[in-house]
């Protein structure tokens, strides 16, 4: 018999993930009564700090700070609560095969460009100038729910053309032009729109990588234009479009939410795994615990992959047929292998030899929009790249909290794996196998790093979902293509944060704006959450 909690709660949230803990820390501000709980035996999800080597900490999953919302920092006082963000000296480093590299980032990246092509060159401040334009427009629509296609009646439509209306203000700005290519923006491919304004590889490289992050496709594929452009909008210390590193790691992140979170009276538990989302006379009233708990609420929120939710804590008698039927079809897999390496010394890259503050940047092993397309075919057929790209960042660089005097650690966020393995094979028997297919891919650029490698924490799609409920290794709980975005995340009807069934609540990455430590989602559905609570 499960044993059950006698108060019910304003809240429970399902999952300890940044976006749970940003949602939890504006509730309790707000005066409701919250209780956060979390399967692991730490909060922070994806985004967390452990010890995987003795001596060496790294961010385990996530790697890599620009998404995070500045109003989310300001209001939720992170800062105070211990965050501190410094940035990249250099935001990236493309070594190429031919001995050749390209650097981008602190006002170099003109100059750089020139070296393959003056044309390239000259157009860069105009495309640069443009994403810009694009980005502010997905900044301005980021913090707040988007119009919810429904059948509600006109009384629940009118806010919905209210908010369509604001949209389209904001649109109305940009010349005819413009608006035909942010249209393209959200469907053509990444190659694509690069090849309308370079002719040089690397550059077209160096940006297109940004359109296959954690997405699983070719840089040809419609749709990875827009994943480019969500790369794009964040900024880091003010710095519009930079990348910084939290010092400590991404769980610095999210200690400081949970920080802010418990000061503000929320409650969180560790440890406490929800089995199932409780449903009573059709609403979402509490839920039960992995350990035969029954915790009750006013709301459920899940801060969890909508699949997961729809279709692991809810029977299916209890979610709408439309529903169950958008979640079988709903978009999985990031094509993400993840690596945390101990180093006993620096790399040293025969593109650009000894020390420097490319070693601070994301250093990327993809030469080309083509050897991306190979490598994504290969993944299909084969399981996994032969030829994979990689990214890899080395934090010490810029935390020296994080390795002992003169070691440093790395992260390599490794593409194309698919996220199952054909022909029924598991991730368990090739996880090594592709672990050093990933570490000779770096060798190749930087000979001695397979030497200088101490110890090493595997991550594969599978490991992924086990660990963090990341389901087919999906960093983004759900793919960012055209038909699961915006209003359509996760489905038409539900793009308010207001599950399939009333009590019930989404504020994960499977909601807008999608993906990344950004606290957006979770900022946004604690507005929608309060103000049903208050009526």
């Amino acid at each position: 018999m499960a044993n059950e909690s006698s108060r019910p709660w304003d809240a429970v949230l399902v999952g300890g993930g940044h976006n749970g803990l940003v949602c939890a820390a504006y509730l309790a501000k707000a005066g409701k009564r919250v209780l956060v709980l979390e399967r692991r035996d730490v909060v922070g999800g994806a985004a967390v700090t452990e010890e995987f080597h003795p001596g060496f900490r790294n961010s385990v999953a996530s790697y890599t700070v620009s998404l995070l919302q500045p109003k989310v920092i300001a209001e939720l006082e992170l800062e105070r609560h211990g965050l501190r963000v410094v940035p990249r000296r250099i935001n990236n480093f493309l070594p190429l095969p031919d001995g050749n590299y390209l650097l981008a980032g602190a006002g170099r990246t003109q100059r750089e460009v020139a070296k393959f092509s003056q044309r390239d060159a000259e157009r860069l401040p105009e495309y640069e100038r443009r994403l810009e334009i694009f980005a502010d427009v997905l900044r301005a629509t980021a913090l707040q729910a988007p119009p919810n296609v429904t059948d509600g009646g006109w009384l629940r439509a009118l806010p919905e053309l209210w908010k369509a209306g604001r949209l389209g203000r904001r649109l109305q700005v940009l010349d005819a032009g413009l608006k035909q290519e942010l249209l393209d923006l959200f469907t053509i491919s990444a190659a694509e729109y690069l090849d309308r304004w370079f002719e040089s590889e690397p550059i077209k490289a160096l940006f297109g990588f940004d359109g296959i992050v954690g997405n699983y496709a070719s840089p040809h594929a419609p749709g990875t234009a827009y994943v480019l452009l969500h790369h794009v909008f964040g900024e880091s210390n003010g710095v519009k479009g930079a990348w910084g590193h939290a010092i400590g790691g991404m769980g610095a992140i999210t200690q400081a939410m949970a920080r802010a979170a418990t000061e503000a009276g929320a409650g969180i538990r560790t440890g406490a795994g929800v089995e199932k989302v409780l449903v009573e006379a059709g609403r979402a009233t509490g839920v039960v615990t992995a350990a035969g708990e029954v915790i009750r609420a006013r709301a459920v929120v899940a801060n969890v992959n909508p699949k997961l939710l729809y279709e692991r804590l809810l029977a299916p008698d209890e979610v709408p047929a439309a529903t169950r039927e958008r979640m079988a079809n709903w978009r999985c897999g990031s094509g993400t292998f993840r690596m945390n390496v101990a180093l006993s010394r620096l790399p040293d890259f025969s593109a650009l030899p000894g020390p420097g503050d490319h070693l601070t940047a994301g250093i990327i092993i993809a030469p080309s929009l083509d050897y991306m397309d190979r490598a994504w075919l290969d993944a299909r057929r084969h399981g996994w790249s032969r030829e994979p790209v990689v990214e890899m960042l080395i934090p010490s660089t810029l935390d020296d909290s994080l390795a002992p005097p003169g070691r440093h650690v790395a992260s390599l966020f490794c593409q194309h794996v698919a996220p199952q393995l054909p022909d029924g094979r598991s991730w368990d028997d090739h996880r090594e196998e592709v672990a050093d297919l990933m570490i000779a891919t770096v060798e190749r650029h930087a000979p001695g790093f397979a030497a200088s490698i101490l110890g090493r924490q595997i991550l594969s799609p599978l490991d992924l979902e086990r660990s963090f409920g990341l389901i087919g290794g999906d960093i983004f709980h759900g793919a960012l293509s055209p038909n699961q975005l915006f209003s359509a995340r996760p489905m038409l009807g539900q793009a308010d944060y207001r599950g399939a069934i009333p009590g019930l609540y989404l504020c994960g990455s499977g909601t807008h704006p999608g993906g990344g430590v950004s606290g957006a989602p979770g900022h946004n559905a604690a507005r929608i959450i309060q103000e049903d609570l208050g009526r």
